[in-house]
């Protein structure tokens, strides 16, 4: 029974789409790039299923997406979109990686998922219409958020703040001593 379940799967995974609904994936896409702020390429060959749901729940939480879409089609719909992609440059499979209201956060997280899983590489990307190479995305991914810094600028102004009033209070301290 196991083996008549094996080849039905095989028969249904292999077959090919209808142009139908080839055009369906490419309006989808090209509504998703018409909201877009960032898209990064991942290879994702030898990535298990239940790694690639991991990695879209971790981007749905920062209103991202991650889209597994043939080579061909992601050429046809970057093409009408106008964006310069070339299919013949990457060997693996390959996912879309949109973020829809941080430029920066969705190449963070899968920088991140790239250090836990090395069947996950970020592979290029674009922002503001532009492609980016790999490591100019892992670049940007290691940098802190705008949230860290904004914590990092605020302890920093703080600090010489509170050595200054404990240094008043110390003297003040010292004063009601010996008065």
């Amino acid at each position: 029974m196991s083996a008549v379940k094996r080849r039905f799967f095989v028969s249904i995974t292999t077959m090919a789409l209808t142009k139908k609904q080839k055009q369906d994936i490419i309006d989808d896409l090209k509504e998703m790039l018409s909201r877009q702020k960032a898209i990064i390429l991942v290879g994702i060959s030898g990535l298990k299923v239940k790694d690639i749901s991991q990695l879209r729940k971790k981007l749905k939480a920062i209103d991202g997406n991650l889209k597994v879409v043939k080579k061909t089609l992601i050429e046809l719909a970057l093409k009408e979109s106008n964006l310069k992609f070339d299919k013949d440059k990457f060997r693996e499979e390959i996912a879309l990686v949109f973020g829809f209201k941080d430029e920066i956060l969705p190449a963070k997280i899968v920088y991140q998922s790239s250090q836990e899983n090395e069947n996950i590489k970020i592979l290029g990307g674009f922002l503001d219409g532009n492609f980016k190479e790999a490591q100019d995305l892992i670049t940007l991914a290691q940098l802190p958020t705008r949230e860290e810094l904004i914590a990092k600028l605020i302890f920093a102004t703080r600090s010489p703040l509170f050595g200054f009033y404990n240094a008043l209070q110390r003297n003040l301290n010292i004063l009601k001593v010996k008065g």
